[in-house]
């Protein structure tokens, strides 16, 4: 019998935060990076919100802490000419949140 994974970001007793769907569309690969960051201790709820366009182009996916909000920050995460919002709720200050962030973007 094979032994079970285990995540090394979350122990047994501890529930994945919540990833909310609101929107139909999302910036490609936004997903699977904000689902790692879900297995991440100290995150809560997770939301992408509104899609939008911007001047500057992106190459590659960026995810940066914007503004604290109550219980959490908004994230803006930009490709392209394209930028979308994330909404956190965490526990985490902003530093651990930054390196959450940068760990669920590495893998």
């Amino acid at each position: 019998m094979d032994k079970p994974t285990v995540n090394p970001l979350r122990t047994a007793s501890q529930k994945a935060a919540r990833l909310v769907w609101n929107h139909s569309t999302h910036l490609s690969g936004l997903i699977p990076i904000l689902e790692r960051l879900c297995q991440h201790d100290g995150i809560q709820t997770v939301t992408p919100g509104v899609i939008g366009r911007s001047k500057g182009h992106c190459p590659k996916m960026q995810l940066r802490v914007s503004v604290p909000i109550r219980g959490g920050y908004k994230v803006i995460a930009r490709q392209g000419k394209t930028v979308q919002e994330v909404f956190i709720l965490t526990t985490l200050p902003q530093d651990k949140l930054e390196a959450a962030l940068a760990i669920a973007m590495r893998c």
